[in-house]
């Protein structure tokens, strides 16, 4: 598909049901996006049409030959011209970094509960084989409803990290996320105050472990789980140490401005457009903090985010317009607009390591890493470090501006000198 200044590659996979519909799926491999339900598929005469109501966007297209569809990609009110070609092959994104078994190690598949919430959650424990006595990390994992792996774009970098970190003598315990893989409950309904119970209950499961010295036990925490992890540590007095990776140090909201305008500029938005999307978060904002009833907030929402014109927009169109209302509608965002991780930073007396990529446009560095130091520092915590790592974006990949349309075009999971970073700061914080 033809866009402004750059192609993007789209694939359909079409068969033919038993009894006698058409299925299909589509794929994005330069958004990392794989296997979206097509709703909708449909041949008349030398016509096919499909609609992929997740994302509501629509093909309509001529069959030319055997083997070429030419035809018009619908999205958002706008359409681009799309030819579709029959191809063996789909294109597959190479991730080098993914560990590949044989493993060094033990690998084993565990649950345990969360009592207070009531849930069942599941994981992996990684140790090193004969393991006495070893130290070990829980993985606490970014905003969103993340699988163990914290895969995006089907890079795993919480593999990656407890790959290398095991086959350094420490083990590893990844979770999955509320409601995601093996574990029960809902991420929409719960808050980073949830999360931090979460990860108390994999830390009294760690302690039951013959493998593993209970005084040992250290948090890894990405992007929201840097923010969720001084949350748990202030709770109990069982963490040995916290590895921020790309943690917040300021209140959400700022974090949200800052982040707009970043991604904004390097999508290649104006200065002009940016101030005006500045100008609709703040409408944004102040709806959900300040609208109490329900109904009213959900109204207030849909028009704000399309400028007044919900009631006039096609079915489509409102189900895009829902999806985006329901990211901030909700208990989760509500909370991370007001939160302010400083004072729990203040609080924190066990040693804190936190890494910020130079090219993070969403949590920036220039803001967070000053804001966490002060925070520490006057709290009287006295071994702390924080690094702003050059040529680093938010999933600590080797980048070129930082942009989130990088992720997926990067083969590299996680940068090498991170891993080794995280490895070395951990034995010498608890030798």
């Amino acid at each position: 598909m033809e866009l402004p200044g750059s192609k993007l590659e789209l694939i359909f996979k079409i068969s033919l049901e038993e009894n006698g519909e058409l299925s299909a799926k589509m794929d994005v491999p330069a958004q990392g996006a794989r296997d979206l339900p097509v709703s909708k598929a449909e041949v008349k005469a030398d016509s096919i049409f499909l609609h992929v109501a997740m994302i509501a966007g629509r093909f309509s297209g001529e069959m030319l030959n055997d083997t070429t569809i030419a035809g018009t990609w619908s999205q958002s009110g706008l359409n681009f011209p799309l030819t579709l070609k029959r191809t063996v092959k789909v294109t597959e994104l190479k991730r080098p970094q993914t560990p590949q078994p044989p493993f060094p190690y033990i690998e084993e598949e565990v649950s345990y509960k969360n009592t207070k919430a009531g849930i069942q959650l599941a994981g992996t424990l990684t140790f090193p084989k004969n393991a006495e006595s070893c130290p070990a990390v829980i993985l606490i994992s970014g905003s969103g409803a993340q699988d163990r792996d914290e895969t995006i774009f089907e890079h795993k970098p919480f593999w990656v990290i407890a790959d290398y970190l095991t086959r350094n003598g420490i083990a590893v315990l990844r979770v999955d996320d509320r409601g995601v893989g093996g574990s029960g409950g809902n991420v929409n309904d719960a808050t980073s105050e949830d999360f931090a119970g979460d990860v108390l209950a994999g830390i009294e499961f760690l302690k039951t472990r013959k493998e593993i010295n209970p005084s040992r036990i250290g948090l890894i925490g990405h992007s929201e789980g840097g923010l969720v992890a001084p949350i748990a540590a202030n709770r109990t007095n069982s963490i040995a140490f916290i590895v921020m990776l790309a943690g917040p140090g300021i209140p959400g909201e700022q974090i949200l401005y800052e982040q707009g305008r970043l991604i904004g500029l390097a999508s290649g938005m104006t200065e002009e457009q940016v101030e005006q999307n500045r100008k609709t978060q703040e409408a944004i904002f102040n709806i959900i903090k300040t609208e109490k009833d329900s109904a009213v907030r959900l109204d207030r929402l849909q028009r704000t985010f399309t400028g007044g014109l919900y009631p006039m927009m096609n079915e489509d169109q409102k189900a895009t317009v829902d999806q985006q209302v329901a990211a901030v509608n909700s208990p989760w965002f509500s909370n991370f607009l007001t939160y302010d991780p400083r004072p729990a930073l203040t609080k924190l007396k066990c040693p804190v390591l936190a890494l910020i990529g130079e090219k993070d446009l969403q949590v920036p560095p220039k803001s967070n890493l000053p804001s966490i130091e002060k925070a520490l520092a006057d709290g009287g915590n006295k071994n702390f470090k924080t690094m702003g790592l050059p040529g680093l974006n938010h999933l600590f990949q080797h980048c070129e501006t930082g942009a989130v349309a990088e992720y997926a075009q990067i083969e590299e999971t996680i940068s090498p000198e991170v891993l080794t970073i995280i490895t070395e700061w951990i034995w010498e914080t608890v030798k």
